[in-house]
């Protein structure tokens, strides 16, 4: 128990030192991939200031109870960003996951011979914070850390739900 405490007084704690400064936004609109994690097409904008919307669109893996889970989806994220020192920014936030997802199960196998495997529809929600650098003015790494929760369905319903994350590093083209 003390141990979430300490973490949710440190993400206040990070959002409050954000909503300190007051610099704009480092820029209108990015475009480029996340890798780690999540592999994905990434695009990134800021509607106004100290709000931005991520949206990442690609592929992410898992390993949970002995499976390999793989998943195509959608994730938006939604965050607040503000300058921390020079071209570093750092950001906190929350988005969700839609998507596709199958997982093997190594070792078990069906009445011809073949690896069996599941296929259903994944959703998820997480939080999401890290920081952003942005070198000259039109390229920014972002490194991130998305703790979260999967729930996997199928037509019978809820099949798995269990603790999810991500950790990534993205390149992008700002402009």
């Amino acid at each position: 128990m003390k141990k979430n405490t300490l973490i949710t007084l440190l993400i206040v704690l990070a959002a409050g030192f954000m909503m300190q400064t007051n610099a704009q936004a480092p820029y209108k609109h990015g475009f480029g991939v996340t890798l780690g994690t999540t592999q994905a097409l990434s695009y990134k904008t800021f509607p106004c200031n100290h709000f931005a919307i991520q949206f990442d669109v690609g592929t992410k893996y898992c390993y949970v109870y002995g499976s390999h889970l793989w998943s195509v989806e959608l994730a938006p994220n939604f965050m607040y960003e503000g300058r921390l020192s020079g071209d570093l920014f750092g950001f906190v936030g929350a988005g969700g996951s839609i998507g596709y997802t199958w997982n093997n199960y190594f070792g078990y196998f069906n009445e011809y011979g073949q690896q069996w495997s599941r296929h259903n529809a994944k959703g998820g929600l997480n939080g999401i914070f890290g920081l952003e650098y942005l070198i000259d003015s039109y390229l920014a790494l972002q490194f991130d850390f998305r703790p979260g929760y999967r729930c996997i369905f199928n037509f019978d319903g809820l099949t798995d739900h269990t603790f999810d994350w991500g950790l990534n590093f993205g390149v992008r083209y700002t402009f």
